[in-house]
């Protein structure tokens, strides 16, 4: 079946191609075993540098807009997650939160990160959560629009159901037909045309193997089990738990409860649906530059 294309999701300009080569560069980084990571980075080298983890319809070239904003004070550093861009996928045909961050530890090896801020973004979220509970160099974690995952016991037929209709979305539609079909719902009527073409643009570009691994980590996951021992482990670990007003994919309610598993207040974004940072980056740096403000306060 081949996909219609939605005519309120424009092309992408080849010039704004060509400010991500320029401004936001991806590079192929070894983490042992054979192994790649991609990443793209920009930005001043001192202070705290902000890793940021992408959702599962997206890549790290949809950092672009923020990581330009926070560029005279912060290094960005964001990641094609395993089987998406040049990333080398997990082993693991079914992987779970901790196997993509266990990748995320070797990254940071072998970026000589020995700490860092983390932000997770929707899938992102359930690889961000068990990084941070295994390593103490992880000074604040930060989630946006997080995904709680449908793996909670009670949960099998919803489960079932969004493996099923995951999966056969992919396999009916493509890549191509899935980002034309799908990737308007994932900013709010206030996007702007470039916001919205740069969305299908990373849409577009998912590999159909690690895309069905990420499928596996969203219905496997428990995002709420995974805040809930954060905060047990690690109560002095600074976090904040995000939310476009406007997200229909994990709507604020949702977003709501992960952020009463952490004990922290949802903080919303204004005018902005699931893909805030890219719809409203402007609101997105501001939040992250708080964190790190919060940070360099004394005594924190």
């Amino acid at each position: 079946m081949t996909a219609v294309s939605d005519p309120t999701l424009p092309e992408l300009p080849a010039a704004e191609v060509q400010r991500l080569e320029a401004l936001f560069p991806s590079r192929a980084v070894a983490v042992g075993e054979g192994a790649w990571v991609s990443v793209r980075e920009c930005g001043e080298p001192f202070g705290l540098p902000l890793v940021c983890l992408h959702g599962i319809g997206s890549g790290a070239a949809s950092w672009l807009e923020t990581a330009q904003l926070l560029a005279p004070r912060a290094r960005l550093i964001a990641w094609d997650a395993p089987g998406y861009g040049e990333s080398t996928p997990l082993p693991q045909a079914v992987p779970t939160g901790a196997h993509y961050a266990q990748r995320l530890q070797a990254l940071l090896d072998a970026l000589q990160i020995e700490r860092c801020v983390l932000v997770g973004h929707s899938l992102g979220a359930l690889m961000a959560a068990p990084a941070a509970l295994d390593a103490a160099r992880v000074a604040a974690l930060v989630l946006i629009s997080p995904a709680q995952g449908y793996g909670a016991p009670g949960r099998e037929a919803e489960r079932a159901r969004v493996h099923a209709e995951r999966m056969g979305t992919l396999d009916e539609l493509g890549i191509a037909g899935m980002a034309a079909k799908r990737s308007g719902r994932l900013v709010s009527e206030h996007a702007s045309p470039v916001a919205r073409a740069w969305v299908r643009w990373n849409m577009a570009r998912l590999n159909d193997a690690g895309y069905r691994q990420a499928i596996e980590l969203l219905c496997g996951g428990q995002l709420l089990d995974a805040v809930g021992a954060l905060r047990a482990s690690r109560a002095g670990l600074p976090l904040t738990v995000a939310c476009g007003e406007l997200d229909v994919i994990t709507p604020p309610a949702g977003c709501a409860l992960v952020a009463q598993r952490g004990g922290v207040p949802l903080t919303p974004i204004a005018r902005a649906g699931h893909a805030s940072y890219v719809e409203q980056p402007a609101a997105v740096a501001a939040l992250l530059g708080r964190v790190l403000d919060g940070l360099n306060e004394p005594g924190a």
